[in-house]
């Protein structure tokens, strides 16, 4: 029997290799390459939605002893600017079940407000409910929009939650209860709708 030439052997090896080589790196990318599964709803335990109604008041305290909403930044332009562009606040605001600061605590509001419009007075609303009593204890709402708020209803989007507002959506209608022009502190009343499961 004729030995095949050394070369041809080499160049065979060669292209075997290669061609093994290939699919496994084809096999490892169509791996993954998936990064995403369609799932059920059931599969995490996920029932029929509700949707919940919330009502409670907001305590915005900007003045006094113990703020609950504190400016953190501002712009070189903010203080001539007739709507306070660029100023930034943290808040944590104490959420009540009615719009004395007596009333029993539901949870406090928590995040960052910004004066977000040249033209009018509008803040832009990064805000977390952090719930606090009864069944939505330890339960929270993530609200992501506009407030323009001297409009006498302003209406914000609900754009996730956690906790028994998991996979949560649904909007945020806020009203001004109260507003001192001295202490520039303010009571909002809040009345949330969510669809979540």
């Amino acid at each position: 029997m004729a030995r095949a030439p050394q070369n041809t052997i080499t160049t065979l090896t060669t292209i075997f290799s290669l061609i093994t080589i290939l699919s496994l790196l084809n096999l490892s990318v169509a791996h993954y390459d998936q990064y995403h599964k369609n799932l059920s709803p059931k599969k995490l335990w996920l029932k029929r939605e509700k949707l919940t109604h919330l009502h409670f008041y907001f305590h915005d305290i900007v003045s006094g002893l113990k703020p609950t909403a504190v400016v953190v930044a501002t712009a070189k332009s903010t203080n001539s600017s007739s709507t306070g562009f660029g100023i930034v606040a943290v808040l944590d605001d104490l959420l009540t079940a009615g719009p004395e600061p007596s009333s029993k605590p539901v949870g406090r509001a928590q995040g960052i407000t910004s004066s977000a419009s040249q033209s009018e007075f509008g803040l832009l609303m990064v805000l977390n409910y952090v719930f606090t009593e009864g069944k939505y204890n330890g339960s929270t709402l993530s609200i992501l929009g506009r407030n323009a708020v001297f409009s006498a209803v302003r209406e914000m989007p609900i754009v996730g939650g956690s906790g028994l507002f998991r996979f949560a959506r649904g909007y945020a209608q806020a009203r001004t209860h109260t507003f001192n022009t001295t202490t520039r502190n303010a009571v909002v009343e809040y009345n949330v709708y969510v669809l979540h499961y």
